[in-house]
C-alpha cells in the first residue's frame, strides 16, 4: 500500500492511499491551457496572413523571434 504525504500546520502527516487529483478538477484548467495554447500558436504561425484581425505589422515584429524560434516562415 502506497503512502502519500500531505502538509498541515508545516508537519508532513502520512495519509494511506494515494493522492489522486480527480479529472472534473484538471479538466476546466486544462482546457483553458489548451485554449492558450491555441492562441498563441495563432498569434505566431497565421496572424499577418489572409486571416490576420489587426491591421499593421505591429503583431507581426512582437512575435517576429518566436516566428523563427518555432520554424514557420516569415519572410
Amino acid at each position: 500500500m502506497a503512502i502519500a504525504y500531505g502538509v498541515s500546520d508545516d508537519v508532513f502527516i502520512p495519509v494511506e492511499g494515494e493522492a489522486v487529483i480527480p479529472v472534473k478538477d484538471i479538466a476546466p484548467w486544462a482546457a483553458f491551457g489548451l485554449l492558450l495554447a491555441l492562441i498563441c500558436l495563432y498569434f505566431v504561425s497565421t496572424e499577418q496572413g489572409a486571416l490576420s484581425l489587426f491591421k499593421g505589422m505591429y503583431v507581426h515584429e512582437f512575435v517576429h523571434d518566436g516566428r523563427h524560434l518555432t520554424g514557420f516562415p516569415c519572410h
